[in-house]
């Protein structure tokens, strides 16, 4: 098992001014705002920005249709690396860890929203802390398959990212994507999310 970031590519770039813009749906937001908290180059957001508004999906940085902006999002996004492993119990593995994770799909949508059963534990780590979790994981789970995947990817997943209870999840646009990609099931709830967090009938 090796824990490790994907290879740098420009299309994070892209996917953090998304998750910027989808993470503050409603409000008012500057391109050059965006660029700081995406952490890119005003100019290149707004190349970006003005390509999305041309495609109808923004106005300046207002975001006119989600559905259609998670959907270039999904194409433009790129595949955590990911590991398989079984935890006897991964919710007190979490709760117990001082390490650095945020919950995804199933049982982040479960604590947000409450529609799926939650089938397996997914999370993402902090890319800087993958030995460490490689090292717990060894010591408290069986490797290859099993009820828990751990994720790395760009640090910036970790972006507004909310406190639930115990755990520390995703933000809620993060989530939706990651919903959307898992597929089944996952695509009703979120629909479902997307019509209750960004004001959709």
């Amino acid at each position: 098992m090796l824990l490790r970031k994907p290879e740098r590519k420009r299309g994070y770039k892209k996917e953090r001014i998304l998750r910027v813009l989808l993470c503050h749906t409603g409000e008012e937001i500057t391109k050059y705002q965006v660029a700081k908290e995406a952490d890119v180059s005003e100019p290149w957001c707004r190349e970006y920005t003005e390509k999305l508004e041309k495609n109808g999906l923004l106005k300046d940085t207002e975001v006119l249709d989600p559905a259609q902006l998670y959907e270039e999002w999904l194409e433009i996004r790129i595949n955590p690396n990911q590991t398989e492993v079984s935890l006897q119990n991964p919710e007190k593995v979490l709760q117990d860890t001082e390490l650095s994770y945020r919950l995804t799909t199933y049982k982040a949508e479960n604590l947000v929203q409450g529609f799926l059963f939650v089938s397996t534990t997914d999370f993402y780590v902090d890319p800087t802390e993958t030995e460490e979790w490689q090292e717990l994981i060894e010591n408290k789970g069986l490797i290859g398959g099993g009820n828990t995947r751990i994720r790395v990817t760009d640090e910036h997943v970790f972006y507004n990212s909310q406190q639930l209870g115990d755990f520390q999840v995703v933000s809620t646009p993060q989530l939706i994507l990651d919903l959307l990609n898992e597929g089944g099931p996952c695509t009703q709830a979120a629909e479902k999310l997307i019509a209750k967090y960004h004001g959709e009938n």
